[in-house]
């Protein structure tokens, strides 16, 4: 009888683990998240938030932004766009922003927009254009330009000035590292115009802080009422580097995209 009760018991709970997985086989998957990292920085300035995202069940990926120009840029994200399945949250800090614009277009698989610090350029414009509408940015000023084997230049960050300029509430230490491992942008790039804003046919997101010495809050708020946005969040404070200084209101709003789009 003890033998005839737990083979009952052992069924029953097969049976109870059987309809679980069932369950969640027939559960929509969650979106991919596509991060796009912006000029004068790399792939792994997302480690933190990446890390946030999968403990949260969420698979991320970071692109290797070229930092060319936003149509080839653009172009090499929207071949990640297509190498992934189901839905995608695209994610773009900086110049990132014009670069996941672009990228959008074509792929409907991509659900949401979310702008860290991040240009949302409409039709023909570019973020150099974008960032003096509002005057705030010193950008300029801490630029070093580098001759580039095509003829044109390549933009740096003068390093000695990367941390007031881009990551000021980031400690010491790191903004020393990101001022050594920061990736130039083709000058070019800057100054391209923009094609289809996808913003205007899909919901968008965006975080910003109001002490971005980069892109002006200013011209962050501009852009948000003007994408009519889903969601705003205004850092008190914040620099430019956001998903650094601020991986856990990054990856909020994140998934707040996500979450809407499942």
């Amino acid at each position: 009888m003890r033998n005839v009760t737990g083979i009952l018991a052992l069924a029953a709970a097969l049976a109870v683990a059987g309809g679980a997985t069932a369950h969640a086989a027939g559960a929509k998957p969650k979106p991919t998240i596509v991060l796009v990292h912006g000029a004068f920085a790399e792939s792994s300035s997302w480690d933190a938030v990446i890390t946030k995202l999968g403990r949260d069940g969420y698979v991320a990926k970071a692109a290797a932004n070229p930092l060319r120009s936003v149509a080839s840029d653009a172009a090499a994200v929207s071949a990640i766009i297509r190498s992934v399945p189901g839905p995608i949250v695209l994610v773009g800090h900086s110049y990132g922003g014009p670069v996941i614009t672009e990228a959008a277009n074509g792929n409907t698989n991509v659900k949401a927009l979310v702008y860290v610090a991040g240009f949302a350029p409409d039709t023909g414009e570019s973020s150099a254009t974008l960032s003096s509408m509002f005057p705030g940015s010193t950008l300029a000023s801490a630029l070093a330009p580098v001759a580039s084997p095509n003829g044109g230049q390549d933009l740096f960050i003068q390093p000695e000035k990367f941390r007031a300029q881009f990551a000021a509430d980031v400690p010491e230490e790191q903004s020393s590292l990101m001022a050594a491992t920061q990736r130039p942008i083709a000058q070019a790039a800057l100054a391209e115009a923009s094609g289809v804003a996808s913003w205007k046919t899909l919901p968008s997101y965006m975080i910003y802080g109001t002490d971005d010495r980069n892109i002006p809050a200013a011209v962050m708020s501009f852009m948000t009422k003007r994408a009519h946005a889903v969601k705003t969040v205004i850092i008190e404070g914040a620099s430019h580097a956001l998903m650094i200084s601020h991986p856990d209101e990054v990856t909020s709003l994140i998934e707040d995209a996500a979450s809407a789009s499942e």
